[in-house]
């Protein structure tokens, strides 16, 4: 099973005593494929530095390119479907390049997605998301 993962699901499921932990444990223990871009790996970096320190958000960032699961995507067309917040588009163009299952996020921008029907791109919760990596 291949996933996109917006930033802010990542960012908690970091800590150890977050109840999103086991989406970072599933992903450490190569449970499910993360598929990442240059630019969601910038927004990575940027935001975990922001929330850490610089040297803490380049070693995460490290740390995914060494996992076999993580897959690192060329990204070759934006399809700017999130108009109102165009940043987003990155996790969306990202997703149909790697043709993955699924983007998980928390963020209501992702929404308009259900009325796409064409590239189809599925968005879940978190929540959503541990309940699937539970079974």
């Amino acid at each position: 099973m291949k996933v996109v993962i917006d930033t802010n699901v990542l960012l908690m499921a970091i800590p150890k005593i977050s109840k999103y932990r086991p989406i970072f444990d599933s992903l450490l223990s190569g449970k499910y494929e993360l598929a990442v871009s240059e630019l969601i790996i910038q927004e990575y970096i940027e935001i975990f530095g922001r929330k850490t320190t610089s040297q803490i958000a380049q070693n995460f960032a490290e740390l995914l390119f060494q996992l076999d699961n993580v897959e690192l995507v060329e990204v070759y067309f934006r399809w700017n479907l999130i108009h109102k917040d165009p940043d987003d588009n990155k996790f969306v163009d990202c997703a149909i390049s790697a043709n993955a299952l699924f983007i998980v996020s928390n963020d209501h921008h992702f929404n308009l997605l259900r009325d796409v029907a064409f590239p189809p791109v599925e968005v879940i919760s978190a929540n959503a998301f541990l309940e699937i990596l539970k079974n």
